[in-house]
């Protein structure tokens, strides 16, 4: 451990990987500094015979005091650290050098905890020491990348793998070789990832692999119009919730050549962008389902699982901090076929595309609240759509569409006959929007009578 190192000048300055004390009566603060650094760096150096501020200052040292520094930081830092510790001449003055590293964070030195900031060591909280605990198994406590031990590969369905290949660019072998290329084959055993994505039924295997969609009359869920739960690959609920919102937002209209161009009151690409958000970013431990709801004033895109991570929503949004993934297995699955963005810049996308978005994550959840633009009340002086949707050709829903279609095609079609192709529920509401807008009345009674469209 004595080499007597001979440096004719240094100049130290402390810093978070560097601690400089002007004697071995200073060996338990060292101690915390050792473990302090190990914690935020992994990495560093502690030097005695050296004042904090610089002076060469230097000190007795026999080989009992070297091995007395080693014994006592065996003694007093958990876990165990092998230090490099010498005695070095600078300015021909005696000094210790201590180098240390270790990655099996945390470390504890007398019992307690620390983190370096700046020059100082501050004792970290439980929160503290539990976020880098997780943070050091993070990829064990990884779901996406974790075997699935009841599906087999009789449980792919072919098709679906062979769509996702062909959209990302890959050539078909066998369903082995596939998903060995897809990296979700583990020992022939598939993991969870792949189980989303190719199997027959997911929800077979995850209880959570679902999507719930409602649609709410009133600004709160006090009552329900119509409610929808939906099971299948996590590729096909993407598609179903972005179909469900379309369906029941307002649709407005623009004329390009001898073309009708259909604009939703939402952007497209900001909806889709938040779901696909939803589906990947989620917590699939949690029982909770992604859910889709729908209010007169608002849309929500919910899922299980806050901000993943030690950032912050707030940090996301002024881009201060790099975002951690919570399920980088399908993140890539679903980058191949060119589903989303990365999470921080999937936010921007959809600020870009809609301004007025609004975001809230809780420890156990995260909403994307996408609000509603201002629909047409009756009024001769207002025929048009809602502020922001188009010009010149009314606010009408998908369903809406709808109906007037049936209703062009058979006049005296029935509410019972609609409710065939439609929900009862859909057709009443839908009919009774109509009216309310202007766009339809019912000439005479429910028996024998006809309805009406008013252009």
């Amino acid at each position: 451990m004595d080499t007597q190192n001979k440096i004719k000048t240094m100049i130290l300055k402390e810093s978070e990987t560097l601690e400089l004390k002007k004697s071995t009566s200073e060996l338990k603060e060292a101690i915390i500094s050792i473990s302090s650094i190990l914690n935020k760096h992994q990495k560093g150096e502690v030097y005695f015979g050296i004042k904090d501020n610089g002076e060469i200052f230097g000190q007795d040292i026999s080989d009992t005091t070297l091995r007395e520094i080693s014994k006592t930081i065996s003694d007093h830092i958990e876990p165990k650290i092998f230090p490099k510790i010498e005695k070095i001449i600078i300015n021909k003055k005696s000094c210790i050098k201590i180098e240390f590293h270790g990655k099996d964070m945390p470390y504890f030195a007398h019992g307690r905890s620390y983190m370096r900031v700046g020059t100082e060591n501050k004792q970290l909280t439980v929160k503290e020491l539990e976020n880098i605990i997780l943070h050091k198994n993070k990829e064990n406590l990884r779901w996406d990348n974790q075997v699935c031990e009841k599906a087999s590969l009789k449980d792919v369905e072919k098709e679906k793998l062979l769509t996702y290949l062909k959209k990302s660019g890959l050539a078909y072998s066998s369903i082995k070789d596939s998903l060995e290329r897809l990296e979700v084959l583990s020992d022939k055993k598939i993991l969870n990832a792949g189980v989303l994505l190719f199997t027959k039924n997911p929800r077979k295997f995850f209880k959570s692999a679902k999507l719930r969609c409602a649609v709410f009359p009133s600004k709160d869920s006090s009552i329900i119009l119509d409610r929808k739960e939906f099971e299948d690959d996590v590729l096909s609920l993407i598609q179903k919730a972005q179909d469900y919102v379309l369906e029941h937002i307002n649709l407005g209209m623009k004329v390009e050549g001898l073309y009708r161009i259909d604009i939703p009151e939402i952007n497209i690409e900001a909806l889709r962008e938040s779901i696909i958000n939803a589906f990947c970013h989620r917590d699939y431990r949690e029982y909770e389902s992604v859910e889709v709801a729908i209010f007169k004033d608002r849309v929500e895109i919910r899922n299980p699982g806050g901000v993943y991570g030690d950032i912050t929503l707030d940090q996301i949004l002024k881009g201060q901090a790099p975002v951690e993934r919570r399920n980088p297995l399908i993140a890539d699955l679903f980058k191949r076929i060119s589903f989303g963005e990365k999470w921080g810049r999937g936010i921007k996308l959809i600020l870009s595309k809609e301004p007025g978005t609004m975001f809230k994550s809780f420890p156990n959840g995260f909403i994307t609240i996408f609000k509603r633009k201002e629909t047409t009340k009756k009024s001769s002086k207002n025929k048009g759509v809602g502020k922001g949707v188009g010009k010149g050709v009314g606010n009408l829903s998908v369903n809406e569409l709808k109906i007037l279609d049936l209703i062009t095609e058979n006049h005296k079609i029935t509410k019972k006959e609609m409710s065939r192709i439609l929900t009862k529920k859909i057709v009443e509401y839908n009919i009774e929007s109509l009216k309310f807008k202007g766009k339809l009345r019912r000439i005479g009674p429910d028996k024998g009578g006809y309805w009406e469209i008013i252009k």
